[in-house]
């Protein structure tokens, strides 16, 4: 684990939806700046954890803390703050299909952050260039491939300044070519130092991007460290198994 200010703390984490135990004990820090891969078989506990860490989900048992806050317990008080602090990326884009893409990013920053919409409009301009969508500003999301209406998903999330991002999935609905593209967006957002937890199948990308590799088998974390190390020497043979189906 790189030295640093540890920006999510993950302990003991149970998740369960009525009998059934999706996460089981589940636990590791992500450090500011760190960009953090969690993979493993579908049904693994991936995205419910990445949920909880988003506040989305309640937890029956341990502790999750983002950015100094506590979250995913009932009546958790930092839900407020959660949400200017925390980005998330979904499968699905999620975009406004009536509203052009600048007002699919400015909404939030008018409606809840209060800005004027000059602010928000150049906050637009920013994030568009960001993600290489400059001249698709007054385009509507129809008018857009699927990579591109995901690039702009990840541009509305950074137009609210959060210090962590979470991507679900985010290219698992595209065809090869627009996986491409977005994750050539998520790596030099990583380049640029931003704190970023992605569930991903894309172990091309993970090699690449991630500095901490987590592999989760039937709800726990069954293997985790430097992503190189990981690959290079696998310790159970689950991930052995895993890497050997998905290379």
């Amino acid at each position: 684990m790189p030295e640093g200010e540890a920006v999510v703390r993950v302990q003991d984490v149970i998740k369960e939806f009525g009998p059934l135990r999706v996460l089981d004990g589940v636990g590791f820090d992500v450090v500011r700046g760190q960009t953090v891969a969690i993979v493993g078989r579908s049904g693994s506990g991936k995205s419910t954890l990445l949920r909880c860490i988003a506040g989305l989900e309640t937890i029956q048992g341990g502790n999750i803390e983002v950015c100094g806050h506590a979250v995913g317990r009932p009546g958790s008080a930092a839900r407020a703050q959660l949400r200017r602090d925390v980005g998330m990326v979904f499968q699905s884009y999620n975009l406004f299909p009536h509203l052009t893409v600048e007002r699919n990013i400015t909404l939030a920053l008018t409606l809840v952050k209060k800005e004027s919409k000059a602010t928000a409009k150049q906050k637009a301009a920013e994030v568009l260039r960001l993600v290489g969508l400059t001249d698709k500003l007054l385009a509507y999301p129809e008018q857009l491939s699927g990579g591109q209406q995901q690039r702009v998903a990840i541009a509305r999330s950074l137009a609210l300044s959060p210090q962590i991002m979470l991507f679900d999935e985010v290219t698992s609905a595209l065809d090869p070519e627009l996986t491409a593209e977005v994750l050539a967006v998520m790596e030099d957002l990583a380049r640029r130092g931003m704190t970023m937890i992605t569930v991903t199948h894309e172990m091309g990308f993970a090699r690449r991007v991630a500095s901490l590799l987590v592999f989760m088998h039937q709800g726990k974390v069954w293997e985790i460290g430097p992503t190189a190390e990981l690959f290079a020497n696998p310790k159970t043979a689950e991930f052995r198994q895993f890497v050997g189906s998905e290379l």
